[in-house]
């Protein structure tokens, strides 16, 4: 009994230590996962507490629970807009970009450890694709906003990639123990039954489950324990049957998710507790798991590695699978470099320990010191490489809060909380004049805080600097109301710096705009040229911006998509709604000609 009371003890410890690390993880600059790294690591063998814990077996079982959590709250997270604009290049980098990258890193493992090729493969394989812990972890938590074409392709890449991620390391293993008992067609026929049965039995579940939610009616707190039981059975019967179930909880996820009812209110602040706990467990096993000096003994090694796959093999992936897709060579340079590697390569990395394959403690130790280097590296630099290669968008449209109410079985209201910043537009002014100017049909004042106190609304009430407002919405007007709260001057600057000081309208044509009086019959013959390669004979002036806009952009328009009218003027898409459709378009005067 005081065993099991002395690992209830430590466990909980330990999972406390990290939460309460996490506090350090903004000040540090330090990726939260690799402090829950940190404290398992601190905990074992080599640690403090000097826990021995070899349990292998235990620690992927646990692995796998984690992950099925983190990509089934990552599906729910992820809406059908970001299939629109990321699902194209992301399906090519989860398959040719992981291979590919596979291919090329293993070319250099082999010559770097000297080993057999089959050896080389599989440590590359091991360390090849991206970890959806860390990517879905860094870059919503991350308080960097990136263009929704690059955020989209990053998080799709990484919630699918792992099926065949792991196809290949057990493949590869399999090659290491029985070489001749392995075929081309034997494992291409085992590729397109992980894809095919994760594909079709992730969406079935998903849309099966989408349709039987709104029709119970449960406690609260029964609607997440509900959807995580239900997509650990899908994951668990799909991988049964010789399926993915990493790809098949994920696309449920991702169905359930677009289908909002009132019994999915409550359901994404829970399923976030339970994609933290999952993350907090998962990596602190996994830094129990580890002995440190072992990978110091092969630091050098990880080291190579990850300049390697950073600098080379992940690039040439990157590039030959998003650039047929228009990409920018900036954004391109953006998703190479963030090729995060987590939980996934660690958890890999115990399965040829598990089939005791040649070199296997080796592989292990130096996977573990990649995903170290990965996420100091990479994840301490996100900020820093996305304002460098320009994918990181300027935003003050985004309220503080929000909670969804049901007020019925198919209507909801949505409450969204507005913080007053210094010098915003919304100073001394009554908050419903503030609404009035949006939409007073569809917005009302719910409540007003302040001081930590709430204030009744009257007449002669003003708002001041720290008031917080909610407000009931029928509609999304929150981006609208949001700007008038968040509209400091600084943030102004940087807004009209990066979309430019006039607003359009999408339907405006530009040869009606005064700022190209006089410009017309100079730059026609240029400009016709630039805008109209599909339809020469097309004049540009009689374009709207739109038009103009979809003509030159070759690629699903995304806010902070550029598209130069002449070497002075260029025009920036600020707002698409849900279906693509262009909502408002800034024109900017360039200093210098238009680089990608």
């Amino acid at each position: 009994m005081d065993t099991l009371n002395i690992l209830y003890l430590v466990g909980a410890l330990l999972i406390f230590a990290s939460i309460m690390a996490s506090t350090l993880s903004a000040r540090l600059g330090v990726p939260l996962l690799l402090l829950f790294l940190v404290v398992g690591m601190l905990a074992g063998e080599d640690g403090i507490l000097g826990i021995h814990f070899a349990e292998y077996a235990l620690a992927n079982f646990i692995g796998q629970a984690a992950l099925a959590c983190i990509l089934l709250d990552g599906g729910l997270r992820t809406s059908f807009q970001s299939f629109r604009v990321g699902l194209k290049p992301a399906v090519v980098l989860a398959t040719w970009g992981v291979l590919s990258t596979v291919l090329v890193l293993g070319v250099f493992v082999t010559w770097l450890l000297d080993v057999d090729w089959r050896v080389g493969l599989l440590m590359a394989a091991i360390v090849g694709s991206t970890d959806a812990a860390a990517v879905f972890s860094l870059l919503r938590n991350g308080g960097v906003k990136l263009n929704d074409r690059v955020q989209a392709t990053l998080e799709l890449e990484s919630g699918a990639n792992d099926p065949f991620a792991i196809l290949l390391v057990t493949g590869l293993i399999a090659l290491n123990l029985d070489p001749a008992g392995q075929t081309v067609f034997g494992f291409l026929l085992l590729l397109l039954q992980q894809l095919g049965f994760g594909l079709i039995v992730g969406l079935l579940a998903g849309f099966l489950l989408s349709k039987l939610l709104p029709k119970l009616h449960l406690p609260e707190g029964m609607y997440a324990i509900l959807i995580m039981s239900a997509g650990l059975s899908v994951f668990a019967a799909t991988n049964l049957i010789g399926g993915s179930g990493f790809l098949a909880i994920y696309l449920s996820g991702v169905i359930i998710g677009n289908h909002k009812a009132h019994s999915t209110e409550h359901v994404l602040r829970v399923m976030d507790s339970f994609a933290w706990l999952s993350q907090a467990v998962l990596f602190v096993v996994l830094g129990l798991l580890v002995t440190p000096s072992n990978v110091i003994n092969v630091w050098y090694y990880s080291v190579a590695i990850v300049a390697f796959m950073i600098l080379v093999a992940r690039p040439i992936a990157v590039y030959t699978s998003v650039k047929p897709f228009k990409f920018k060579d900036r954004e391109i340079a953006f998703i190479s470099w963030v090729g995060l590697r987590g939980a996934v390569p660690i958890t890999l990395a115990i399965l040829p320990v598990m089939a005791r394959t040649d070199s296997a403690f080796m592989l292990f130790d130096i996977a573990f010191g990649v995903v170290v280097l990965s996420l100091i590296l990479q994840g301490t630099t996100i900020p820093f490489m996305a304002t460098l290669f320009k994918v990181r968008i300027p935003a003050n449209n985004e309220p503080k809060e929000e909670h969804e109410v049901w007020v019925s079985d198919k209507a909801s209201i949505t409450l969204y909380e507005f913080e007053v910043k210094p010098g915003a537009f919304a100073i001394g002014r009554h908050p419903k004049v503030i609404s009035s100017r949006v939409s007073p049909d569809e917005i009302n004042v719910f409540a007003l805080v302040r001081g930590q106190k709430l204030v009744p609304v009257k007449e002669d009430t003003q708002l001041k600097f720290g008031d917080n407002v909610w407000y009931a919405m029928q509609s999304n007007h929150a981006s609208q109301i949001a700007q008038i709260f968040n509209d400091t001057k600084l943030d102004r600057r940087a807004i009209d710096d990066f979309y430019g000081d006039w607003l359009l309208s999408p339907s405006v044509k530009l040869g009606d705009l005064p700022f190209f009086t006089g410009v017309m019959e100079s730059d026609s013959l240029v400009t016709t040229l630039r805008s109209n390669a599909a339809n020469p004979s097309t004049n540009m002036w009689q374009q709207t911006v739109a038009q103009y806009v979809k003509a030159n952009l070759e690629i699903a328009p995304i806010p902070g998509d550029t598209v130069a009218v002449n070497d002075e003027w260029s025009l920036v898409i600020k707002e698409v709604d849900n279906k693509g459709a262009l909502r408002t378009i800034g024109l900017k005067r360039q200093d210098l000609p238009m680089v990608n």
